[in-house]
């Protein structure tokens, strides 16, 4: 295992965005393009082409929009700068996440739970702001193999978003090893990991990438 990964997962409650971003990356399991901040000054430096989003980045905020963490579709470094300023009143000590907007695609969820009965499953399910409404998701116990990752999404009613369902094109293959690569990183920090949430995941005809996520360790 290697070392970054040690240290991550040496830690003991939620991590950071981009702490569970950057685990998430030793997976091969694509995210979007980020950098941390702390002064107004580094806003020069970034190299992310606008639009880009803010977020409070800290261990301690699990539920960034709840708190007023997150402003989506900043325009250009004008706008930023306001919003970096804003958001520094409201979270004068930690760090500030600058986010590459990811253009829209067809959004899901995936998490790892530990279920008291049957340990370590993977969950998934359409994502977004839809999530809690439908509930329209399937569970595993870790770890799966293709053929579960397959009835995964075979069993929810949202299964036809990867079909073609009104020309839209968000590629099924693509989704099946992504929840094999989710199941392979739960496997492997089976005693570590108590619950992830990834959520949304795009998926797009040719890729997928996760635009939030949350890791709590045991």
């Amino acid at each position: 295992m290697e070392k970054m990964v040690k240290k991550l997962i040496s830690k003991k409650g939620a991590l950071a965005e981009n702490e569970v971003k950057n685990l998430l990356k030793k997976y091969c399991i694509k995210t979007t393009s980020y950098e941390i901040v702390k002064n107004i000054d580094d806003l020069e430096k970034i190299k992310i082409a606008f639009p880009v989003a803010l977020k409070v980045c800290s261990s301690k905020i699990l539920h960034k929009t709840d708190v007023g963490g997150v402003k989506l579709d900043i325009k250009d470094i004008e706008e930023l700068r306001q919003t970096f300023k804003n958001f520094r009143k409201k979270f004068p000590t930690e760090d500030l996440l600058i986010d590459h907007m990811e253009k829209k695609g067809v959004e899901i969820i995936i998490g790892l739970i530990q279920d008291p009965t049957f340990g370590l499953t993977i969950m998934f399910g359409i994502g977004g702001i839809f999530t809690e409404l439908y509930r329209d998701v399937s569970f595993r116990v870790v770890p799966i193999e293709r053929y579960d990752a397959e009835q995964m999404i075979e069993e929810i009613k949202g299964k036809k978003l990867f079909e073609g369902f009104r020309n839209i094109k968000a590629n099924k293959k693509l989704v099946i090893n992504l929840l094999l690569k989710v199941s392979k990183m739960g496997e492997e920090l089976i005693d570590r990991i108590d619950q992830m949430d990834l959520n949304p995941v795009f998926v797009y005809e040719n890729d997928t990438c996760v635009v939030d996520a949350k890791l709590i360790l045991k």
